[in-house]
């Protein structure tokens, strides 16, 4: 039976040490003295199990969009070395709206 992350997180200590007992892999040597936090990431390495999940940006050009914010902090260190104002507000609001553009798509 394939396990995720998240199934072996909600489990309990006893339900994990069960699933170590039927593992047999050094990672879960020792099972029945681990904790929680240790049993779920020898599991984990036993059962090549990752152990966050990675995010990924659907429906945007993320390379593009974060040349863009790179463009625009260099205008940004300008504008503060030039003491305008107006210019840094208006460069710092497009960063904010990108920045928010790739949190947006992020699934």
């Amino acid at each position: 039976m394939a396990h995720t992350y998240e199934e072996l997180k909600k489990k309990t200590v006893a339900e994990l040490r069960k699933i170590a007992k039927e593992t047999d892999h050094k990672a879960v040597k020792g099972y029945t003295q681990l904790n929680k936090e240790h049993l779920l990431t020898a599991l984990c390495k036993a059962l090549n199990i990752e152990l966050h999940q990675h995010h990924e940006v659907v429906g945007v050009d993320k390379t593009s969009i974060k040349k863009m914010i790179r463009v625009l902090k260099k205008k940004r260190e300008q504008a503060l070395a030039d003491r305008d104002h107006a210019q840094l507000k208006r460069i710092r609001r497009q960063i904010h709206i990108l920045r928010r553009k790739i949190r947006k798509a992020t699934v």
